[in-house]
């Protein structure tokens, strides 16, 4: 079966950092652009970063460009997401998910969502 499934949460303070894992499995990695949602209390769900295989581009929100930095490892089918200098804003629980990916867009492309984890930032 298809499965993504997302660790590396935690709580940390302003200013810190964090990396968060998206492992993909039954599925082969390169045939696909992966992507990072995120949905703050009392906030809807949004779109973070991805990046586009077939363009080769990585996209970035406007509120986290500069600060994140996604990557990924095909050999362990593995996409990362980079977190520095962490806001209390950016609090929330991540998603991953396959996407449609562009230099300016990012929209999932099953609107499958599996559980996420938690980034908890406070001092």
């Amino acid at each position: 079966q298809q499965r993504l499934v997302e660790s590396g949460g935690g709580l940390v303070q302003p200013g810190g950092s964090l990396r968060l894992s998206c492992a993909a499995s039954g599925f082969t990695f390169g045939f696909y652009a992966i992507g990072w949602f995120r949905q703050a209390p009392e906030k809807g769900r949004e779109g973070v970063s991805c990046f586009s295989p077939a363009q080769n581009v990585t996209y970035y929100s406007d509120s986290v460009r500069g600060r994140f930095i996604y990557s990924r490892d095909d050999a362990k089918n593995t996409v990362y997401l980079q977190m520095n200098n962490l806001k209390p804003e950016d609090a929330g629980i991540y998603y991953c998910a396959i996407v449609y990916c562009t230099i300016s867009t990012i929209t999932n492309r099953f609107d499958t969502w599996g559980q996420g984890t938690e980034v908890t930032v406070s001092s």
